[in-house]
Order: structure tokens, then sequence, then C-alpha cells
């Protein structure tokens, strides 16, 4: 049986919200502008700010944060302990942390998939 998989290289993922992140006006003004709680604005922030570095990421990286998030929604398993520790510059308090999981987890897949090499 496989060992759960850590959920810490997601606090690193989800770092570039963080107050603790380097202080960049633009990219907080882009936090603060978008509505997390609503699917396609979720996105649209995740394509602006965690698009070009996922994809910086080696494949095998990037597959890792996606069977890390795979996990975790297939078990059931809560991610309190990823947002707990999370201060971020949301303008709003997540609603669904589960389906915020979710949309990231989709629009990573699109990430890797739109870079992948043709065959």
């Amino acid at each position: 049986m496989k060992p759960k998989p850590n959920m810490m290289p997601l606090i690193g993922l989800l770092f570039v919200f963080n107050i603790e992140n380097v202080c960049d006006e633009k990219r907080e003004e882009v936090i603060v502008s978008k509505k997390i709680n609503i699917d396609s604005e979720l996105s649209e922030l995740f394509d602006v700010l965690l698009k070009s570095e996922f994809l910086r990421y080696p494949p095998g990286a990037q597959d890792k944060y996606i069977e890390i998030i795979n996990y975790y929604l297939k078990v059931g398993g809560s991610f309190d302990d990823l947002f707990e520790g999370m201060d971020t510059y949301f303008d709003q308090s997540i609603h669904d942390q589960r389906h915020f999981m979710e949309v990231l987890l989709s629009c990573l897949k699109c990430y890797q998939s739109e870079n992948a090499p043709e065959s």
C-alpha cells in the first residue's frame, strides 16, 4: 500500500497567494480583484499567477502536485492543514476548500496537457 502523500509541496505551490511572499503590489491587486469562490475568476487567477510557475517545474514535479491533489480529493481528505497555515491576500474566505482544490487540479491538468510535446 502506497503511503499517504505529504501535503507540504502544495504549500509551496500556493505560496504565491501568501502574505509572507515578497511584496508585489501588482500581484496583490490581481489577487484582491478576483472573487475566489467563482470558478471562472479563480481559474483566471491561477492562469495569471500559477501557470507559468507550474510550467517551469520538471514534468515529474508537475505530476507530483497533481497526484497529491488527486489523492486527497479521492479519499475525501481534508485540506484544513493546507489552508490553516496560509495567510493570503484573498479578499474573501474560501467557502469550499475541496472545490478550490478541484478547480486548481483542473487548471494544473490543463496547463500540463497544453504544454505536452506533440506526438
